[in-house]
């Protein structure tokens, strides 16, 4: 059965083909639907089934015989250890941790804040508060002690699972202090901690609040797996908002289940036992999907990668991992190979590794410029497969399904919609729009199993951000179109939310930042297009009359603030001060005529702009910064 037979019956027999989808899980108690649409536009799927997410990622393999396949491959460049652990070891292990957060009072419910590097130990946790029920909050381990306090706060997290350290290219990264001042700013104090430590760095443990990993372990039974609703939030992972107050998506368990195990086999063309690498961090939704869930639920082998994909050692470690570990199908973002290929603009380091193993590369996380898909087909020699999705959705909106049948690549597309997601290109009024014509892309009601049901603790804002600008659709934050053939093409953001190296960040919440500097009068941040990481953010401030502090000072001290209050994923570097912002009449900053001016494109003098003359200078203060267009 090709693509268009199997997407028109999701379409037309929603019911019956995850239905048919479900019977790939193992239940406690089979749902007895799909779809339960009582609380629409609220919808949710398999809700009154039961079942455990750790038992269908870990449990039922062993007992199906595969206990001595790898599960996790952890390869770490930066500590030059590779490590290797089976089903059956996962399960030991997995067991032992969630008894241990059973035995201090961690029961089905209660939220559980990991923050971690990439160690088979961060899934281990994950897939421990599984396990017992509990909602675990995956916070990357580069966030800052106030965005992990926000965090804190918004879920109050029964206890919170940490390491002492993380490893970066020629430094410890310490992430206790980063916990113990977090710990301090938040209003909510989580009942214990748990500390990882790692031989770089021996954190110190506060007595009555810290336990250490290993002793608290000690002498506890192992815990069973504790059955759950399908509905049963699974996880809450938090998304950069608009407002700089980050959004807790949430996860239910059953359709996670169900699509992320659909999806190994019908998009990435994936069998049990074989080894999938996706280049991400446990941290983001890539993580979580697919680094952690997907590929243990489905019985592949799965890489924990803590290295870079330069620099650790060179522009060759890519292709060494998928050597060592014969890596059928690799998942990253543009970013990592627009490093390779700065690095190896020739590829010259791919003819030194065997990687006949390796048979698609999967891109997402930013949209892919064709220069690196084209620089990545002719080097590998495989598809180079653009794929879209969101934190919201948890798996692939559009994508070309490798499993299914392979579909012919358009560079600059992310191909076709995925079963259960009816994408339509709407104008402002919400009115479809024609093949080719620029709108904002929707998905019609109700999203397919595996996507947001909700925000937590926020569902009127998960309905005045997701639901209510277009009735009976969900907005994907994303303008595009789509091609006679139906091919989706995703163009820009539709907000201020920016894409640096994969991480979608706010610019608003940077604005915040900045403001907060005591010389600042106004501010704008904007992202500019950057070969390497996709985008930048690039700060304009207007100091306080009277300020006695030099510019140069200034623009040090909000770089720092920056770094300090959302962290080094920011990569806030580009700052100037100006003596005015570009604005309407009514007081609005034109941020998007200054991305153009800072990308050296062709831009239209807004209608309602109050001075013309700022535009020059902003164009002045962008190429001081090394943008925009030479001066002719």
């Amino acid at each position: 059965m090709g693509y268009a037979e199997i997407y028109r019956r999701a379409q037309t027999d929603p019911e019956g083909f995850w239905m048919e989808a479900a019977e790939a899980i193992d239940w406690v108690q089979p749902p007895s639907k799909a779809l339960f649409a009582d609380n629409a536009p609220l919808y949710e799927w398999f809700a009154d089934g039961m079942v455990n997410t750790c038992w269908n990622a870990v449990d039922r393999h062993v007992e199906a015989g595969h206990g001595d396949r790898v599960a996790i491959i952890h390869d770490s460049p930066l500590t030059g250890t590779t490590h290797k652990i089976t089903y059956a070891e996962l399960q030991a292990r997995v067991a032992s941790l969630a008894g241990a957060l059973r035995a201090k009072g961690v029961e089905k419910g209660d939220r559980v804040i990991i923050y971690m590097p990439m160690v088979p130990e961060a899934v281990e946790a994950m897939l421990a508060c599984g396990r017992i029920g509990a909602i675990h909050s995956v916070v990357f381990g580069g966030f800052a002690s106030n965005e992990l306090a926000v965090r804190i706060d918004d879920c109050q997290p029964k206890c919170i699972i940490a390491a002492s350290c993380g490893i970066e290219p020629g430094r410890v990264v310490h992430y206790k202090p980063l916990l113990d001042g977090a710990l301090d700013l938040a209003a909510h104090k989580p009942e214990f901690c748990v500390i990882f430590q790692r031989e770089q760095e021996v954190a110190k443990l506060e007595e009555g609040r810290d336990v250490d990993w290993h002793a608290f372990q000690y002498g506890v039974d192992p815990a069973e797996c504790v059955p759950v609703e399908g509905n049963h939030p699974s996880y809450i992972l938090y998304t950069s908002g608009t407002t700089g107050q980050p959004k807790g998506v949430v996860r239910h368990t059953a359709g996670h289940l169900v699509a992320l195990n659909w999806s190994m086999r019908n998009l990435y063309d994936m069998q049990p036992g074989e080894v999938f690498w996706a280049a991400s961090d446990v941290g983001w939704v890539v993580g979580h999907s697919y680094i952690c869930y997907a590929p243990l639920v489905y019985g592949c082998t799965t890489i924990v990668f803590e290295g870079k994909p330069v620099g650790t050692p060179d522009a060759g470690t890519f292709w060494r991992v998928i050597r060592d570990h014969k890596v059928k199908c690799l998942f990253t973002a543009p970013t990592a190979f627009r490093a390779i290929k700065r690095d190896d603009p020739q590829g010259a380091l791919v003819k030194d590794y065997d990687l006949s193993s390796l048979e698609s590369l999967f891109l997402a996380g930013e949209r892919a410029d064709p220069d690196t898909i084209k620089w990545a087909q002719d080097k590998l020699g495989v598809p180079v497969i653009d794929h879209w999705w969101q934190t919201e959705t948890g798996w692939a909106i559009a994508g070309n399904p490798l499993g299914i049948e392979k579909l012919p690549v358009k560079i600059g597309s992310p191909a076709v919609a995925m079963p259960g997601y009816d994408v339509q290109i709407l104008d402002e009024g919400g009115h479809p729009m024609k093949p080719g014509e620029l709108g904002a892309i929707a998905v019609k009601l109700p999203l397919p199993p595996g996507t947001l049901p909700t925000l937590w603790n926020a569902e009127a804002r998960y309905r005045k951000s997701y639901l209510e600008h277009f009735p009976g659709y969900y907005e994907t934050g994303d303008a595009g179109y789509v091609d006679e053939d139906g091919y989706l093409y995703i163009m820009a953001r539709t907000d201020d939310v920016i894409n640096v190296a994969g991480h979608r960040l706010s610019t608003g919440a940077m604005e915040e930042v900045l403001a907060a500097h005591p010389d600042v009068a106004e501010c704008a941040v904007i992202g500019v297009t950057d070969s390497l990481k996709g985008q930048l953010p690039m700060g304009f401030v207007c100091l306080n009359k009277g300020t006695i502090t030099s510019a140069e000072d200034v623009v040090a001290d909000c770089v720092k603030l920056v770094r300090d209050q959302i962290g080094p994923v920011a990569a806030f570097k580009l700052a100037v001060v100006v003596e005015r912002l570009p604005k309407t009449r009514s007081g609005k900053i034109l941020r998007a005529t200054m991305v153009k001016i800072a990308d050296g494109a062709d831009y239209k003098m807004p209608a309602t702009i109050d001075d013309p003359a700022i535009l020059d200078e902003i164009a002045e203060a962008v190429a001081e910064l090394g943008y925009g267009r030479a001066p002719a």
